[in-house]
């Protein structure tokens, strides 16, 4: 065993998480739910495809001006 291990030890972190899953066993579902509703979506590549092709680039000096052409 090592000099520096400590089988028994948990952070207050580790505490705190562990007690709000406890109090709310329905909070890892709910999370998971947010997650799906923002994150977990499926990627049209085409779309992506046609829109990296159809990206302008960008000048050397973004916040100038162009002249007025009249």
């Amino acid at each position: 065993m090592s000099f520096f291990a400590r089988p028994h030890y948990a952070s207050d972190a580790t505490q705190f998480i562990d007690q709000l899953k406890t109090a709310q066993p329905q909070l890892e579902a709910e999370q998971r739910q947010g997650r799906a509703l923002l994150w977990d979506k499926t990627i049209d590549r085409e779309f992506q495809r046609q829109a990296e092709s159809a990206r302008v680039p960008q000048g050397a000096y973004v916040y100038q001006t162009l002249p007025d052409p009249h």
